[in-house]
């Protein structure tokens, strides 16, 4: 499972993306790590057309039952085969809460020795990858202050 990646540089986001320009300049983690701050591509919420924003936000899914953003168990992965049921990813599924996640490079972890070696996987031509992903936005009842968080979708045939 993905626990470590590197979102490419602003205008390679904008320019593979078409996200625009209105962006500020860079607000998210140079490398991120679960709970980090990062940036993902979804359909813009003001728009009735299919214009894409870009958004920063916790790299752990925030579900709506979480009493506080920063999770105890992990949510930045979530498996296909779970989407629809797992409490924590079922309402951003059946929204179609969908997003691009932007990145240049990931890191695996790889058993083969015994002993965790890491793996970097980037694209041969450096272009940044698209990797898939479900956003949400929660709202602390307390503070009214609201949190963008997104996790990563891994196919089903991926084992731990």
């Amino acid at each position: 499972m993905c626990n470590r990646y590197t979102p490419p540089a602003l205008l390679d986001i904008e320019r593979e993306w078409a996200v625009g320009r209105p962006n500020p300049m860079r607000w998210w983690d140079e490398v991120l790590f679960p709970r980090g701050t990062g940036p993902f591509i979804r359909r813009a919420r003001e728009s009735a057309d299919y214009e894409r924003e870009l958004v920063a936000g916790q790299w752990g899914l925030i579900p709506w039952f979480a009493k506080e953003p920063k999770l105890k168990y992990p949510t930045n992965n979530a498996r296909s085969e779970e989407l629809a049921n797992k409490a924590s990813y079922k309402h951003p599924w059946a929204r179609g809460q969908r997003c691009i996640i932007p990145a240049s490079d990931f890191d695996e972890p790889n058993w083969e020795t015994g002993r965790n070696v890491w793996w970097r996987f980037k694209r041969a031509d450096g272009a940044p990858w698209s990797l898939a992903g479900l956003w949400n936005t929660w709202t602390d009842k307390t503070t009214g202050e609201v949190h963008e968080s997104y996790t990563m979708i891994l196919g089903g045939s991926h084992v731990t």
